[in-house]
């Protein structure tokens, strides 16, 4: 069964899932970029290249969405996975159900750094990753030998929140990134207690190992690594063939510092509701 660890992009899913990877995929709570294979994301143009549609549509994979998590699940072992896919239906299929979600970690962060992130990561300025963040068809997809794959609606900012923080069907987390920056300790805890508990499994709560992990996979020492070794799900530019830098500001991404007043104004009437309701308004 599959727990998703579910965010909209560039909302501190890569930092969970490092943690995560870290405590329960290492003997010590020691990290490396590699195990973050070991929490995958889905739809991922891996699952889906074994079958025979030509997937000449971009939302062509949504058909296969629940037959693909069916293979994943064959081995009735637990799973976790990184989506930036918003729960819904397209086309009468399902994004998944009870057979195959055990429950959802979804991470959600304050638009207004949001935005920075993602105007870094796709290259675009601040007007576009404002339009890129209120589009409530918004999907991300991957195309490989003219075959559309991996096909993602993450639809907009709020829905994507909405149709994961709304849902009743699954046994749900919800964590700030706030919390997780701020009271890294606790947030992390919670979410391993959260896995525990919904998986009932012999998962041991090791405080030793979280402060360790925690270590591990603070910014700075993911920023190092990056520049050591490289990081292969960081964005290339797109005048070269370099990569940027996935782990960017960090803690110096602070809206206050860097959004002028009319982007901070548009994203605040845009989304007013949605961080009113979080406690960020």
């Amino acid at each position: 069964m599959i727990i998703w660890l579910a965010s909209y992009p560039k909302s501190g899913n890569t930092w969970l899932r490092a943690l995560l990877s870290s405590y329960l995929y290492s003997e010590n709570g020691s990290f490396n970029f590699n195990l973050l294979e070991k929490i995958d994301s889905f739809p991922n143009a891996k699952y889906f290249t074994n079958y025979q549609d030509k997937f000449e549509k971009v939302e062509d994979t949504a058909k296969y969405w629940i037959s693909a998590q069916e293979k994943i699940n064959k081995n009735k072992k637990l799973k976790i996975f990184k989506t930036h896919n918003a729960l819904f239906k397209i086309n009468n299929s399902s994004f998944t159900n009870n057979e195959n979600t055990l429950g959802v970690i979804y991470i959600v962060r304050d638009p207004r750094n949001v935005i920075t992130s993602i105007c870094n990561h796709y290259q675009i300025t601040y007007e576009q990753a404002l339009e890129f963040m209120k589009t409530k068809n918004k999907a991300l997809f991957f195309k490989q030998n003219n075959r559309f794959l991996a096909f993602q609606p993450i639809l907009s900012w709020s829905l994507n929140y909405k149709s994961w923080a709304e849902n009743i069907k699954y046994p749900i987390l919800l964590i700030k990134y706030e919390e997780l920056e701020n009271e890294t300790y606790f947030t992390f805890k919670k979410t391993l207690k959260f896995i525990k508990k919904i998986s009932n499994s012999s998962l041991k709560i090791n405080e030793q190992k979280i402060k360790e992990s925690i270590k591990e996979c603070e910014f700075g020492k993911l920023k190092e690594l990056e520049n050591k070794v490289g990081f292969n799900e960081a964005p290339i530019k797109k005048e070269s063939k370099e990569r940027l830098k996935f782990f960017n500001l960090g803690k110096k991404n602070n809206w206050k510092n860097i959004l002028s007043k009319n982007i901070i104004r548009k994203i605040e009437n845009e989304f007013k509701n949605e961080m009113e309701e979080l406690g960020y308004l």
